[in-house]
């Protein structure tokens, strides 16, 4: 079973079509107990760095990361869901950086683009040995944001460039992520979807 966390942030619905297409049962779910034992759980994200975690932290959404992690059971974060792995985000911060669940060890920061936010199609620089982007080296994906990290964390880094590069996807044993949304990104971002939930 793959749970979709609702914490308030995410296209919930358009992330439960799409981890559907794995043939997988999928939850949208705030509890506890579900979002634990789930084979695979999903941390969707729209909107500002801060209000995510403050969603997610009035789950204990964060607890619910860290202790998957702590029992090595997979986590798969989308766009914000991506960024608030992080240490710490500069999105609408003003006396210090908003805190992140801090997976990973960094910072997220607004993107250098002479238009924000970064709103389209883009491929993507795979690296080798990559699970999530077997068969799909070459394809483009759907982004939306303005803020990203800038370097490299985990295993696998997967690349891209708009404005500045980057990093677009982060392999890292338990937990993959993506700043894209493959729920939004065709046929490539099913594949992607399909290639992680077979490789839990």
């Amino acid at each position: 079973m793959i749970a979709i966390l609702d914490y308030g942030s995410g296209n919930l619905r358009s992330a439960e079509r799409a981890f559907a297409t794995s043939g997988q049962e999928v939850v949208v779910t705030s509890d506890r107990r579900t979002a634990l034992d789930a084979d695979g759980l999903v941390v969707p994200g729209v909107g500002a760095f801060a209000a995510c975690m403050q969603g997610l932290k009035s789950i204990s959404g964060d607890e619910i990361i860290r202790e998957r992690i702590s029992k090595e059971r997979p986590i798969f974060g989308i766009c914000i869901g991506m960024q608030i792995l992080f240490t710490s985000g500069l999105e609408q911060a003003k006396a210090k950086p908003h805190d992140g669940v801090a997976i990973w060890k960094g910072e997220i920061g607004q993107l250098h683009a002479p238009i924000l936010p970064h709103m389209g199609w883009n491929t993507v620089d795979t690296p080798a040995g990559s699970t999530l982007f077997e068969g799909i080296e070459d394809q483009f994906f759907y982004f939306v944001h303005s803020y990203a990290a800038k370097e490299s964390v985990g295993q696998l880094q997967s690349w891209s460039t708009y404005g500045e590069r980057f990093l677009c996807a982060v392999e890292d044993s338990y937990v993959s992520a993506t700043q894209f949304h493959p729920e939004k990104s065709g046929s490539a971002g099913l594949k992607l979807i399909k290639n992680w939930v077979q490789s839990i």
